[in-house]
């Protein structure tokens, strides 16, 4: 089983895996970086939104290995960025990235793109063939984001509610090792595009 993080490509940030006695400084960057929770569902974050980042279960029935909440820490003890990344889902090799939040002060500043680098790197060094995720349709710096990082689009997902907001789903993904969208969606059959509703 993998157990080593992704090195911090930043030398100022350090890289931790995030456990339920970390909600409470999750919970502070969530609270005063609040644009991601606006643009996804409409309001801030909640109260638990922390503690179900860190320990919620995915849905029944949604076959996968593990899942790493990765926090990037920096030299002052506060959070800079967070990760979520799932291994093996819906089939080996594909991972999802579920979450991927830095700091509104460090937007504009390239820690982004180097820190998701990082995660790719250290995802395709890991098993991982595949990278697919979830971006809500309008919330735009994170669509124009995963374009830029080489994701492509499979299918749209509706009715997608997020808090009190109800979103469509621009699901996408990216191969790590070559291989086709085609390729990708043999194993995973449910991001064709006739499966606009599906989970």
């Amino acid at each position: 089983m993998l157990t080593q993080l992704p090195p911090s490509p930043l030398p100022s940030l350090r890289a931790v895996e995030l456990a339920p006695a970390d909600a409470p400084l999750l919970q502070r960057f969530f609270d005063e970086n609040p644009q991601y929770f606006l643009a996804v569902q409409g309001e801030p974050a909640g109260p638990g939104e922390a503690t179900e980042e860190i320990a919620g279960e995915l849905p029944p029935g949604v076959p996968h290995t593990r899942k790493w909440v990765i926090g990037y820490v920096a030299p002052n003890g506060a959070l800079a960025g967070i990760a979520n990344l799932v291994s093996d889902i819906f089939a080996p090799t594909v991972w999802n990235v579920s979450t991927f939040i830095i700091a509104t002060a460090r937007h504009g500043s390239g820690e982004a793109q180097a820190l998701y680098k990082s995660l790719e790197a250290w995802a395709a060094g890991s098993g991982a063939c595949w990278l697919r995720l979830g971006v809500v349709k309008g919330n735009t710096r994170g669509e124009r984001f995963w374009l830029a990082q080489g994701f492509v689009d499979t299918r749209e997902r509706s009715g997608y509610q997020i808090g009190r907001q109800v979103n469509v789903l621009r699901v996408m993904a990216k191969p790590l090792h070559g291989g086709s969208i085609d390729d990708y969606l043999s194993l995973v059959p449910r991001d064709r595009p006739e499966h606009a509703n599906a989970l």
